[in-house]
């Protein structure tokens, strides 16, 4: 069977800057089909710090980027409040670090535009005791923390509203080209093997790393470099504030808040394929040891997680280190490559994710002679169903405040009752699509407590099969899905009690219900 849809804009990829493509469209009377060949934030904008950069951190390597990350900053702090936890951040450095470098800071970051406020090492102590005693300088900027998750999920209801369509799980198999045109898209369903036809009139390639791989089928060349970069989660919340090291970027300088629960990270490898990226222990180790000169509690914390993105980076020099590479987003027009329909939008970081999609908004509409503007600067992102439950510790919030007693708990580590398991289920379904174990905890809590779904995924899968969501050994395949993508990020930091953790997990998985994880 093969089902043919129509559109104007066809969009490749559900990140932050596909789904905020899809927003920024439809807010101009556009409604576009988004296709996504996994689910929303499935590369990069899924596996990041979830820092909302000052620009900072940029100043000496990349003027622009920094410039670019401190006007972003400053517009989603007002557009999407909701998915941001302004903390502040620090820069600091400690004994060792190179002097000049601290010494002209503040002076390159003024040169961009961007707030920095000197504070005195023993006031930075009393505003986060958790930072070393060997602390030497200090600087307030003025980072934050960012769900990506939310910010997705939210761009994309919002677009669904207003026209637009999703299609979760349909990888793009070709191109059907005439006169130099895309003339239809050519998907498949990665879950029933149905194929899709969509004619479009433009197609904007936002597939992140896959950017590449998206082009070739268009027989268009995009010369690609994949970084990738790893990072860990810790049990509790280590710090108040983002605690970026004072130095050129480098592994393990950068501690954010998300809720309550911290990432640190991240580190910089060059990798030549797509299809299997984990973090390593030699990452974890070097990881630890880099962020525990900032913060010595590291060296002893629990972690419950870690995981690994790729940076999408387009090679514009010869340069081998991939920190030197430009992190500022890349606009390609291919009508200079045979194809005058077909635009990819790639590089950039998740807050310059609004300004790509403007960007690009603005070159495609004019390609189709439409004259309205870009709102996202001045329409805010409302606040959805679809995007309430990822954040950390709403779900005990929210359960405490409603104490309803037959509002059985799912999932003990985040407190996940049976309403939020139902309401993600009823917005994955709005989405036109089949909720799954994975789909649930990508929109909510589940799985990502300390247990990392050990009782949660067959508490969950019981309860779908008691509303008719899951039948058959649909379950069993859920949970083994569920958990080996968990088990992924596991690996890396298995001791202590991670380690007893992952025991119990494999006797109750393994051993219980004979699953080969």
């Amino acid at each position: 069977m093969n089902i043919k849809l129509q559109t104007q804009v066809l969009i490749i990829g559900g990140g932050a800057t596909g789904t905020g493509l899809a927003r920024d469209f439809a807010l101009r009377g556009i409604p576009s089909v988004l296709v996504e060949k996994r689910d929303i934030n499935a590369g990069a904008s899924g596996a990041n710090h979830g820092l909302l950069h000052s620009g900072a951190r940029y100043v000496f390597t990349d003027p622009a980027s920094a410039k670019e990350c401190q006007e972003e900053g400053q517009i989603l702090k007002k557009m999407a409040p909701h998915c941001i936890e302004d903390t502040g951040g620090l820069f600091i450095a400690v004994e060792g670090d190179d002097e000049k470098y601290i010494a002209d800071f503040p002076d390159m970051c003024a040169q961009c535009g961007i707030p920095v406020q000197n504070v005195d090492p023993k006031t930075c102590l009393d505003m986060e005791p958790a930072l070393t005693q060997k602390l030497i300088a200090a600087y307030a900027v003025e980072d934050a923390s960012v769900d990506p998750f939310m910010l997705s999920l939210e761009n994309i209801s919002q677009a669904q509203r207003l026209g637009s369509t999703l299609l979760r799980h349909h990888q793009v198999t070709g191109f059907e080209k005439r006169n130099n045109r895309i003339h239809a898209v050519n998907l498949m369903n990665n879950r029933t093997g149905e194929s899709v036809t969509v004619e479009v009139d433009q197609v904007v390639n936002a597939a992140g790393a896959w950017a590449g791989e998206v082009a070739l089928l268009a027989d268009v060349s995009i010369d690609m470099l994949y970084s990738k970069g790893s990072l860990l989660i810790t049990h509790t919340r280590i710090t108040n504030r983002v605690i970026n090291r004072l130095r050129p970027p480098s592994d393990g300088d950068i501690l954010v808040p998300g809720g309550t629960v911290s990432l640190l990270g991240t580190t910089s490898i060059r990798v030549n394929r797509l299809d299997d990226i984990r973090p390593t222990i030699e990452e974890t180790d070097r990881i630890v040891e880099g962020e525990a000169v900032m913060v010595p509690a590291l060296e002893k914390t629990r972690y419950i997680r870690s995981y690994a993105g790729v940076r999408p980076l387009v090679q514009t020099g010869t340069n081998g280190d991939d920190r030197a590479v430009s992190r500022g987003f890349v606009l390609l027009d291919h009508a200079k490559d045979g194809v005058e329909n077909l635009t990819t939008i790639t590089g950039g970081k998740l807050t310059t994710y609004r300004l790509m999609a403007e960007k690009t908004g603005d070159r495609v509409c004019r390609k189709m002679g439409v004259s309205s503007p870009c709102l996202t600067r001045t329409d805010p992102l409302l606040s959805t169903h679809a995007g309430k439950w990822t954040e950390p510790g709403r779900s005990p919030k929210m359960w405490v405040k409603a104490h309803d007693p037959e509002d059985m708990v799912l999932c003990e580590c985040e407190m996940v009752p049976k309403s939020t398991v139902d309401r993600v289920i009823e917005a994955i379904r709005a989405q036109g699509d089949h909720p799954d174990l994975k789909a649930i905890g990508l929109r909510s809590r589940v799985g990502k407590g300390s247990c990392q779904g050990a009782f949660c995924a067959v508490r969950v899968a019981a309860y779908m099969y008691d509303q008719g969501s899951l039948d058959s050994d649909q379950g069993l395949v859920d949970i083994r899905q569920f958990l080996n993508g968990r088990w992924k990020g596991i690996r890396p930091v298995l001791w202590e009690m991670s380690l007893i953790q992952e025991e119990l997990q494999e006797a109750l998985h393994c051993g219980l219900f004979s699953l080969e994880l």
